[in-house]
């Protein structure tokens, strides 16, 4: 305690610390920067201009976090991937709706303020950003002693996006006999880390630092490989009115999301043998004798989108996307009734 009294930083919130950590993060954000984004870094809100180069413009917006992937982000001690995870995650979020984004906002919750660390993920969230072409527009770092962990933080986004009213994948497309093209995951992207960490952690007794079965890599290594986006890939077929539908298989599986865009009376009858899971979902559920439902009902299992295509656009856009280096699955179709039916 200083002479005369208690100060803030005696109560373990450092303001110094935070003001040089957002000094390191002006560029960051700057770099994310684009002809529409009108504040910098510091004022109480961002100010952003929508385009209007779009007729009938229609606001698309999404909130996440990353969950207890976290939790491996801090065992690892490597904080760089999981604010890409998280930008990644949104973009996913609303480009099922059609949807490019605009700008991203992100909140990060700490115990006690470490420069470098902060740094590290909000240098992941602006990476994402760039690379999704979207503006970092601001964001929110708090220090919370006594409710995290001097060594934890927690991390969630917002993320706005832009679509042209005629072109929203609302489901009204999707129709009886469409296909369902799946597109692979990169791991477990952002879900079912609480059963995967007492998996691999608790019950198999591995460390970050091990090397993970039939993988060659450490777990750590594995675990935080990145969320993917699916921007870049089906952006263009977008464009061009190709797709019916899209679903990004997260929390809940490929049984908790892709009915979430189907329309009401239709259902989708997927072939679990139409691909084989990586090797990472099989040494799961072999160690953790999870039952294969449960396995479904929870991880993505090797596909992180589903696109619902009409039959004669089927040969067109695989093909398309085979030649941007995607391997594409065709996982069945939409028939009518609710929910999924397995057909395996």
């Amino acid at each position: 305690m200083a002479d005369g009294g208690w100060s803030y930083r005696d109560a373990g919130v450092d303001l110094d610390a935070a003001e040089r950590a957002k000094d390191r993060l002006k560029a960051l954000v700057a770099e994310t920067r684009d002809a529409n984004t009108l504040s910098g870094l510091g004022l109480f809100g961002g100010l952003y201009s929508v385009p209007d180069d779009v007729e009938g413009p229609v606001l698309v917006s999404s909130a996440d976090g990353v969950g207890t992937k976290l939790k491996v982000a801090f065992m690892a001690g490597r904080h760089d991937t999981v604010g890409q995870c998280l930008v990644n995650h949104c973009v996913n979020d609303i480009l099922v709706q059609g949807a490019r984004p605009l700008f991203f906002l992100d909140y990060l919750a700490t115990g006690a303020m470490d420069e470098t660390v902060v740094t590290e993920v909000v240098t992941g969230v602006a990476q994402a950003c760039k690379e999704n072409a979207c503006s970092l527009l601001g964001g929110e770092t708090a220090q919370m002693p006594d409710f995290y962990a001097d060594d934890e933080y927690d991390l969630a986004g917002f993320i706005v996006g832009l679509v042209e009213r005629g072109r929203i994948l609302d489901g009204s497309a999707i129709a009886e006999g469409d296909v369902l093209l799946g597109l692979a995951s990169s791991g477990l992207h952002t879900n079912g880390y609480t059963l995967a960490r007492k998996i691999v952690f608790d019950h198999m007794g591995l460390r970050v630092d091990d090397e993970f079965p039939e993988l060659e890599r450490t777990v750590g290594e594995v675990l935080l490989d990145m969320h993917r986006s699916y921007l870049s890939l089906l952006w263009p077929l977008l464009q061009r009115d190709r797709l019916h539908g899209l679903a990004h298989i997260t929390g809940g599986g490929i049984p908790g999301n892709l009915p979430r865009v189907l329309p009401e009376g239709l259902g989708a009858a997927v072939d679990r043998g139409s691909w084989t899971p990586p090797p990472l979902f099989r040494v799961l559920q072999r160690a953790g004798g999870v039952e294969r439902d449960e396995m479904y009902r929870v991880f993505n299992m090797g596909i992180g989108m589903i696109a619902v295509v009409p039959p004669g656009e089927v040969a067109a856009v695989t093909a398309e996307l085979e030649a941007a280096g995607e391997a594409v699955t065709v996982l069945g179709a939409i028939e009518r009734g609710s929910g999924v039916r397995w057909t395996d």
